[in-house]
């Protein structure tokens, strides 16, 4: 049986007698050299999380609460154990120039089909 563990970063690794190999995605076109680092716009800088948040002038929170996520997340983003991934990294860079646009954009409910 293959063991994969999913490592903070986001990489995929194959635990092999005690060591840690890398995968490769399975999609065509995404295939990343083993070793290789996480993809250009996964390193683009992002404003500290904190940062944002002082910004906005609000608690852990109630910043929690205006984005819709745990405060565990928040606070976890702030202590530098996870980063901000995927929609949440998007989200934040929108966020790090237009705070109200974000925060107008997810107060507004959406329509009941």
């Amino acid at each position: 049986m293959q063991r994969l563990r999913l490592k903070a970063d986001g990489r995929i690794v194959e635990l092999r007698d005690g060591q840690e190999f890398p995968l490769a995605p399975a999609m065509p076109g995404l295939a990343v050299a083993p070793g290789a680092g996480p993809a250009p716009s996964e390193t683009a800088p992002l404003p500290a999380v904190r940062d944002l948040r002082r910004r906005a002038r609000l608690t852990q929170l109630e910043f929690a609460a205006r984005l819709g996520v745990p405060v565990e997340t928040i606070r976890n983003w702030e202590q530098g154990k996870r980063a901000p991934r995927g929609p949440a990294r998007a989200l934040l860079a929108v966020f790090a120039h237009s705070p109200q646009t974000v925060f107008a954009a997810l107060a507004t409910e959406p329509a009941p089909a």
